[in-house]
């Protein structure tokens, strides 16, 4: 047996304890390098900001990150609702496969075996980091944050103690005193600076995830944010109906009898309704005046150049559109369609619209593309970064959104031209709305013969939605 020396032993030693330094010293230098996250949410935040053309509304914090950013004209959430909207975005797949179609259901539950978009950031060395709503009403991906996570059980099938909508907030309206520093949104903001503050160093990237719950009912700012606005000049839409109404054509089982969720229960004349979307339009400039806090706190600490920034409005929302208020169960445009900005560092196309169809889920796959990290398997969107470099580029993708009313399952695709829904694959109670020549979606032609091909060719899409269908 051949004999080590004492001295090869120790240079041995030092070479082994060198390699370990390098190791980890290339360790943390590929972390350091990596992107940051910073995920913005808001709450029922329909598509009505200055950046999206919307006059008279001040928003000048998204703005000028929109300025920045690839502001995407048509994105779309996958129900209009929080929990199975944003179940949907944080594990990138359709609520017909969550199996998540209300507000008290988590989907952990039946899927113990996939990862949250935060727990596969923090699986991948990031800090996870949680400030606000990001799941629904208490519930929680509870391992998914390195800060912040809700320490809660949800072990059963559904959530009954979670909160649904409360039909008597949509008629409130609350005024906050000062800046309104008392309120929650204000505190979500203070400990997201908190958290950048932290993680200033780049020892480590972050994911941190900011949930502003306004403009969600009720409607609550400040009273300098009431008066940027006079409520005679507020615009009501063009279809504006003073109570719930079933338009000619139009499923009559998807509008239940009023002072039901689907409208929450309220009449409207038009000075109401002003008064009600001047409201909501103070809410959007209180969390508006929010966001501009954590991004000057991310400039003032170097932290922009590293730092991808998406900005989301979790679903759409009615004020007033057919009589309708709120989101419940509309498959409608107005009712899906959402705002989102990505800014990259060093992405060509920021800056820049981009008219594609995308959906929600698409952001699970993009932040893992756009960070370096493998996108995991079975997910259902795929990566916007194509866009993000090339906001025209080709791409013909639908985009796809889900609804139970009545224990009836809603759905909807959505293609560059076309909007088309039904309910548990009946052609009765259809509706096709050609989006170019009717925006507002007035004239529904889904009986028109001279439109079978185009529903016959939507229902095909249809059939390609994964997961429940019935």
């Amino acid at each position: 047996m051949k004999t080590v020396s004492p001295a090869a032993t120790i240079r041995a030693r030092h070479m082994l304890a060198a390699l370990l330094a390098l190791v980890v010293s290339s360790a943390a230098f590929g972390a350091a390098s990596r992107k940051n996250v910073l995920f913005l949410f808001s709450d029922d935040l329909r598509v009505e900001l200055g950046c999206y053309g919307t006059p008279g509304i001040r928003t000048p914090n998204i703005d000028t990150l929109a300025a920045r950013s690839v502001r995407f004209e048509r994105a779309y959430a996958q129900y209009p609702l929080c929990n199975p909207s944003r179940s949907s975005l944080l594990t990138g797949r359709y609520p017909t496969v969550t199996g998540v179609l209300d507000n008290r259901q988590w989907w952990g539950h039946d899927h113990p075996d996939w990862k949250s978009l935060p727990r596969f950031f923090k699986d991948h060395g990031y800090a996870s980091l949680r400030t606000g709503k990001i799941f629904h009403g208490g519930i929680d991906d509870t391992d998914a944050w390195t800060e912040g996570g809700e320490k809660r059980d949800f072990t059963g099938p559904r959530r009954d103690n979670a909160p649904g909508q409360v039909p008597g907030n949509s008629d409130r309206i609350v005024v906050l005193e000062g800046d309104g520093e008392e309120h929650g949104d204000y505190r979500v903001a203070t400990r997201a600076i908190d958290y950048l503050t932290r993680y200033k160093g780049g020892k480590q990237p972050f994911f941190l995830a900011c949930g502003f719950s306004k403009p969600h009912s009720p409607p609550t700012a400040p009273k300098k944010m009431f008066d940027l606005y006079d409520p005679a000049k507020v615009p009501l839409p063009r279809d504006f109906a003073p109570r719930p109404t079933v338009p000619a054509g139009f499923p009559k089982f998807s509008v239940p009898a009023r002072n039901s969720d689907l409208f929450i229960g309220r009449d409207a004349s038009e000075e109401e309704a002003r008064l009600v979307k001047r409201a909501y339009w103070a809410s959007v400039s209180f969390m508006d005046a929010q966001v501009g806090r954590v991004l000057t706190a991310l400039d003032r600490l170097g932290l922009r150049e590293n730092t991808v920034i998406v900005f989301w409005g979790d679903h759409g929302y009615h004020l007033g559109e057919k009589g309708k208020w709120s989101k419940h169960y509309s498959l409608l445009e107005v009712g899906t369609r959402v705002p989102l900005l990505i800014s990259a560092p060093g992405v060509a196309g920021n800056s820049q619209p981009c008219p594609r169809i995308v959906e929600t889920l698409d952001l699970y796959p993009t932040l893992a593309d756009l960070c370096g990290l493998p996108v995991p398997a079975g997910l259902n969107g795929v990566s916007l970064a194509p866009l993000l470099r090339h906001p025209n580029a080709n791409w013909d993708r639908p985009a796809y959104s889900v609804t139970v009313i009545q224990d009836k399952l809603g759905r909807a695709v959505r293609t560059d031209k076309w909007r088309y829904a039904e309910w548990d694959e009946s052609r009765e109670g259809a509706v096709l709305f050609d989006c170019a020549k009717d925006p507002d979606e007035l004239t529904n032609l889904a009986a028109d013969p001279k439109f079978a091909a185009t529903v016959k060719e939507m229902r095909g899409l249809l059939a390609r939605l994964p997961g429940r269908t019935r």
